[in-house]
Parts: structure tokens; C-alpha cells; sequence
């Protein structure tokens, strides 16, 4: 494991983005990691609503006030647990594109962030701001929904497409279940009832499943006639996976899973984290 392991998260003070900077800690304890607490800020809204603070002195003095009071936090519940450092930084300008500008120059190694849920459903599962991040970002990206507090978790459950870079990716997520003792499903769900798809998930996990000798490992096939990801949302319901992770390789397969008009049912599914794995 690399001891330059890096995770940025940004904040902008709501109740999503404080879950994903516990999760953010906790993970840095997990990782031995550098923490990087980031915010961008909203110059012009606040020009708006301060005309006579132009420069946006008092927004900046208060804002460095109440990220500083994040990093004490952290520091203090968790620089004595495996954290290395935790470091605040902000920036003016669109969040999205500052925040991977950001992460480009620190090198991260995960962004962790924060999602409304279902309040923020328009074209995209995780709204509008987060599937941005995911879908621009160069490095891994852990989507933590606003209802998902952490905790020790007990499954992750990797939605695998038949695919070369699945064995890269599951090492990724086999070190992270080492640290919590956590069970790993490697599910396809199919749309049907096939030979072909038999025949692939055994040809895959003859190839796969000698290269890790992790006992808490299983290879799982479902068929679900609808929308592929609600058959992957009915799998972590019934399985109560934790985290569900996604290899954002295959873009067609990613797509149908995340990026279509998914319904408004799926309360399980956007309550957990999402884990999108981008580089190996």
C-alpha cells in the first residue's frame, strides 16, 4: 500500500458533505492517508447577497474559520488512528472543475463527496454536481449519499461486466475489505436467462478467483428482466451490501446503470455509497 495515499474531500458545510468527510477520516485512518479538506467558494452569489463587502473579506474570514474547525475535529478523532496528515485548502470558481483541478495537482488518490440523494435527482442518480464529478474525474470518486452515516462495512458488492480491468479493480477493493473483515460480492446481473451469460461468469471466475485468496469472496449471477440497475439495487437490498462499487471502464455498462432516468423508488440503492474505481 502506498504510504502517498491522498484523499481530497470537498465541503461546502451541508449535511452530505460532513457524512462524506467522516467517512473521508475514517477511510484516512484505514489508508494511512494525507486528508485534504477543500471548499470553493461562491464569490459571486455572495457579492449578491453583501454588496458592501465586495471583496469578500468577511466570507473568506468565516469560511476559514469553520473549515479550521473541521480540520481540528478530524485531527483530534483521528490523527492518532493511522490518519498522517489533514490539511484545509480553497479556491474561487465553479465547484466541479476546481475541485478535479484540485485533485489533479495534489494527486489524489480518492475523492470522497457528498450527495443530496433523492432531493437532488434531475438527470442523474446522485444529481447534477456529484455525477459531474464522477463522470470528469481522472481519480477514484466514493458518492456518499446524505442518509449514509458511517460504519464498519460489512459487504461490498462489485457490479462486475465480464471485463479485463475487473481483477485490477477487485484488488482495490480486497485491500479495503481487509481493513474492516468486510465480505465481497462480485455480482452480474443480466437482463436474461442466458447460456452465454453462464458460460462468461464461469469463464470469469476461473480466471479470477485463483488470483486472490481472500476467503470472504464470492461470485454471484442474477438475471432481472427490468432495468439493470434495479435489478443491482434488489441484489444490495436483498445481500444489505454496504458500499456498492463500479468500474467506470465501459462506459455503455456504467451508463445504463447510473446515467438513465432511474425511478424515484430506488431509496435503498442511493443510500449507500457508491464507489467508482478510475485507475489502477
Amino acid at each position: 500500500m502506498s504510504t502517498n495515499f491522498t484523499i481530497l474531500c470537498p465541503i461546502d458545510f451541508s449535511e452530505c458533505s460532513l457524512n462524506a468527510l467522516e467517512y473521508a477520516s475514517k477511510l484516512g485512518e484505514k489508508y494511512k492517508a494525507h486528508l485534504v479538506i477543500f471548499h470553493v467558494r461562491n464569490h459571486l452569489e455572495y457579492k449578491k447577497i453583501a454588496p458592501l463587502d465586495p471583496e469578500g473579506n468577511h466570507q473568506r474570514e468565516y469560511i476559514e474559520k469553520k473549515i479550521k474547525s473541521l480540520q481540528d475535529v478530524v485531527l483530534q478523532e483521528s490523527f492518532g488512528n493511522g490518519l498522517v496528515s489533514c490539511e484545509i485548502a480553497m479556491a474561487d470558481g465553479p465547484i466541479v472543475e476546481e475541485t478535479l483541478a484540485f485533485a489533479r495537482e495534489v494527486q489524489a488518490s480518492l475523492i470522497v463527496v457528498g450527495a443530496e440523494g433523492l432531493s437532488e435527482i434531475k438527470d442523474h442518480l446522485f444529481g447534477s454536481r456529484a455525477s459531474s464529478m464522477v463522470m470528469k474525474s481522472e481519480y477514484d470518486v466514493l458518492v456518499v449519499p446524505k442518509k449514509a452515516f458511517f460504519k464498519r462495512p460489512r459487504k461490498l458488492v462489485y457490479a462486475s461486466d465480464y471485463i479485463a480491468e475487473d481483477a485490477l479493480a477487485l484488488q482495490k477493493i480486497v485491500e479495503m475489505a481487509n481493513f474492516y473483515s468486510s465480505e465481497v460480492d462480485v455480482v452480474h446481473i443480466s437482463s436474461r436467462h442466458r447460456v452465454i451469460d453462464k458460460a462468461l461468469h464461469a469463464s470469469m471466475v476461473a480466471e479470477i478467483k485463483p488470483q486472490f485468496h481472500y476467503p470472504m469472496m464470492r461470485f454471484v449471477l442474477k438475471s432481472f428482466r427490468d432495468d439493470l440497475a434495479l435489478g443491482l439495487e434488489n441484489y444490495l437490498h436483498l445481500a444489505k451490501g454496504d458500499i456498492l462499487v463500479c468500474l467506470a471502464k465501459k462506459k455503455n455498462f456504467f451508463d445504463q446503470l447510473f446515467t438513465n432516468n432511474l425511478s424515484r423508488k430506488m431509496s435503498y440503492f442511493i443510500s449507500k455509497p457508491l464507489w467508482v474505481v478510475k485507475t489502477f
